[in-house]
């Protein structure tokens, strides 16, 4: 086990700057656990991409991302092909300290450095689903993309577009309430069809949908209470026709994962899950682990264990 090979992929943006702050005790305690690591920082959209792909090709046994969620999903990017169809790669682990924390929460996570360096160095290898997106880009063009945590349409992707103009320093819980509030005050329920592997789910007009790999997203909204990353199946949850006093009322519930009962929330899950909007000229956008890279139509598939992380 000393001779892992350990590549810590740090994004310097990530907690306001928080985690460059954390640089020299990341360093003490990898070296505490007698790991043999490197530290690359990311320099721009989509390097975290970039590196994830050299490090497979170069033998690295443990990719650790020092991040959030945006951190990680450019990560999980370099587990697809071209084609769409998942790659081999490296075990990954996890050092949060980003804006954003909803797929740590799924996997019980602390957050402490300490806790997070030991599983790498004595943590067991957990099979976890990768979710595979073909969704229309912003040019209208196919895009297939690769998601770790949720995707969701409606709502959320105005939420996104704003929170994501937002000053990181407000951290991620703050910072989606705030572009909530926002975007409710403009949004109007988009008339959708979802269909689940190949049955007829719902139709009509959404607040949000959510496909779910892991149970939270927003900054601590526990969506999807069900959901197992490593379980071979989406959570969808459908917020359907809810007025904006609905939707205040219940994400005081959604935050406590107490919603499911609730009117006008409906649950099921699935392999293949497909929507549309039913009206060609609506623009839906879609949120993909707290990015927003375009809108409806949209496939979404899972690779049953395609990816390793140390817990």
């Amino acid at each position: 086990m000393a001779d892992l090979r350990v590549r810590v992929i740090l994004n310097p943006s990530a907690g306001a700057g928080g985690a460059m702050k954390k640089l020299y005790e990341i360093t003490d305690t990898l070296r505490r656990y007698d790991l043999k690591h490197e530290i690359l920082l990311t320099r721009h959209r989509g390097h975290a991409s970039e590196l994830t792909r050299q490090a497979r090709e170069e033998g690295v046994d443990v990719v650790a991302v020092v991040g959030g969620d945006g951190t990680m999903n450019e990560v999980v990017q370099a587990y697809l092909n071209e084609a769409g169809e998942p790659l081999p790669g490296p075990d990954l682990a996890l050092m949060p300290f980003g804006t954003g924390g909803d797929f740590r929460k799924t996997l019980g996570f602390s957050g402490a450095l300490d806790e997070a360096i030991a599983r790498i160095r004595f943590g067991t290898r957990r099979p976890i689903d990768l979710g595979i997106l073909r969704l229309t880009g912003h040019d209208g063009e196919p895009l297939t993309r690769a998601f770790i945590n949720i995707t969701s349409f409606g709502i959320g992707g105005h939420v996104d577009a704003i929170a994501n103009s937002n000053p990181k320093w407000m951290g991620g819980k703050i910072s989606f309430l705030l572009a909530t509030v926002r975007a409710m005050a403009s949004y109007k329920n988009a008339d959708v069809r979802v269909t689940v592997d190949g049955a007829s789910f719902y139709e009509g007009p959404a607040f949000n949908v959510a496909l779910a790999n892991g149970r939270f997203f927003g900054g601590g909204m526990m969506i999807a209470p069900h959901a197992d990353p490593s379980d071979g199946r989406l959570e969808v949850v459908v917020l359907g026709d809810l007025t904006r006093f609905d939707a205040t009322t219940l994400s005081n519930k959604i935050y406590k994962g107490a919603h499911l009962a609730e009117a006008n929330v409906k649950v099921t899950h699935g392999v293949r899950i497909e929507a549309e909007s039913l009206h060609p000229w609506a623009q839906v956008l879609i949120d993909m682990d707290g990015e927003q890279p375009g809108k409806l139509p949209l496939r979404a598939t899972l690779a049953k264990g395609a990816l390793t992380f140390r817990v």
